[in-house]
């Protein structure tokens, strides 16, 4: 019998570590009374009854238990990203602290982490005193668990000190990727500092330049012959396209899709002639959609065109316009800290581009500009009383409809190359599109496998 998992199926997880401090055994914990479980540290009657009438149910079934099937025969040999999250100073606060104390600021910081690891689609393996064991890939298996992972840990980090708890908390994450045995144990090793995240080369081959790295130096791990190389993830890149991040520049040569890729040059030679084509490329993950993208954008690179990007991100699936916010900043060149009044300057820029000099704007004191005077509320805006906006950029633009048109080239006023390439069109657009109106391509033609 597993304690531990005990504990966790009453939700008693936090009697954990005093069970297995004080040498208690399945042989033993029938045998607990209530005065020993307050020798063990459970101070709540509540938990003690909940406690003591689990245990008379382990007490009262005499018939023989099953035994539990060999590990070999229940382990799972699969690939997983494991991650260990470690509360930084936690012996100096239990020192400090009242028990009890210690025990809500655990308890906050184990929500806490849960909260978010279930946010990216990972799972609590275990809680280990002041850290967290946490599998990317099981239960549940994703094409981007490393990612997943490492997203996750950033904003652990960032998202602990933020916890009100009248200490300061900080937290320290380390992650690897490889094939593992589900079940079996993990060695934890104190290299990074606190409120930062470290991964393994086997996490940082699978996430490519979808973040900005530190190059850490190699560090000796027990148990493990020779040094190990480790990255440092500072932040999210600013790389556009996922597929150029996790693959580079240089591809492979397409294979099998002549088909396909034929269907979109007729298409292209249409948009050309003046009749606006859209074709929409659908397929299972990993079939090639923005390969054959790729290759179409490589068959065209010597002809005059505009190109827009717009891509969707399974982690901001609570945006709906993100593509377009980040097209249309991309484009004007937004810089990562840029503050709302900058990047409101180079929108200006990219608007003189295409629709020559605008109007100059009303002038505006240095604490209208701080307090996005105006916010979202029209009546504010027309009596110039400053409102909250946690957005600047918004509240700077909201009376600049011409802002609302940057990201339609074909509205703009100076003529344009012809055709358009769009890539990774956001998801809903009708399977109809892909017909022509008339010709010899006509009717539906799905991009599916070769």
């Amino acid at each position: 019998m597993d304690i531990a998992a005990w504990l966790h199926s009453l939700g008693m997880q936090q009697y954990e570590e005093a069970f297995r401090d004080n040498a208690i055994d399945p042989a033993l914990l029938p045998e607990l009374t209530a005065d020993d479980l307050k020798d063990l540290g459970v101070s709540l009657v509540g938990h003690r009854r909940k406690l003591l009438a689990a245990i008379a149910t382990l007490r009262s079934d005499d018939s023989p238990k099953p035994e539990a099937p060999a590990a070999a025969s229940t382990a799972e040999r699969r690939q997983l990203t494991v991650m260990f999250c470690d509360l930084v100073g936690s012996t100096a606060l239990s020192a400090q602290l009242d028990p009890e104390d210690l025990r809500g600021i655990i308890g906050a910081y184990h929500r806490c982490v849960t909260e978010i690891v279930e946010g990216f689609g990972g799972f609590v393996a275990r809680y280990m005193g002041d850290g967290v064991l946490i599998y990317f890939g099981y239960p549940q298996a994703h094409e981007d668990d490393a990612e997943r992972a490492t997203r996750c840990g950033l904003t652990l980090v960032d998202r602990v000190p933020q916890l009100d708890q009248g200490e300061e908390l900080h937290a320290r994450v380390g992650i690897a990727t490889g094939l593992v045995v589900v079940g079996g144990e993990v060695v934890e090793h104190d290299v990074a500092e606190p409120d930062t995240v470290v991964i393994a080369a086997s996490t940082r081959r699978l996430t490519g330049d979808l973040f900005e790295y530190r190059d850490l130096r190699e560090i000796e791990l027990k148990g493990i012959a020779g040094p190990v190389s480790a990255s440092q993830p500072l932040r999210p890149s600013a790389v556009a396209s996922r597929f150029e991040a996790l693959r580079g520049s240089a591809l492979i040569a397409l294979v099998g899709r002549d088909e396909e890729v034929d269907l979109l040059l007729r298409r292209w030679v249409r948009a050309k002639a003046g009749d606006g084509q859209v074709v929409l490329v659908s397929g299972e993950p990993g079939i090639g959609k923005s390969r054959l993208t790729a290759e179409l954008a490589e068959r065209l690179r010597d002809e005059p065109h505009l190109r827009l990007r717009y891509f969707c991100s399974p982690y901001h699936q609570d945006s709906a316009l993100l593509p377009f916010i980040e097209q249309l900043g991309r484009a004007a060149g937004f810089g990562r800290d840029n503050p709302p009044t900058a990047s409101l300057e180079k929108l200006e820029t990219l608007l003189a581009l295409g629709f020559g000099p605008q109007p100059a704007a009303e002038p505006q004191s240095a604490a209208q500009e701080g307090a996005n005077v105006g916010g979202a509320d029209p009546a504010a805006r027309g009596s110039g009383a400053p409102t909250a906006d946690p957005d600047g950029l918004r509240g700077l633009a909201l009376d600049r409809p011409d802002l609302a048109r940057a990201a339609r080239p074909h509205g703009r006023a100076r003529p344009q190359p012809p055709g358009a390439i769009d890539c990774d069109v956001p998801p809903g657009v009708p399977a109809a599109l892909d017909q022509p109106a008339s010709g010899d391509d006509a009717g539906a033609q799905p991009l599916g496998p070769a």
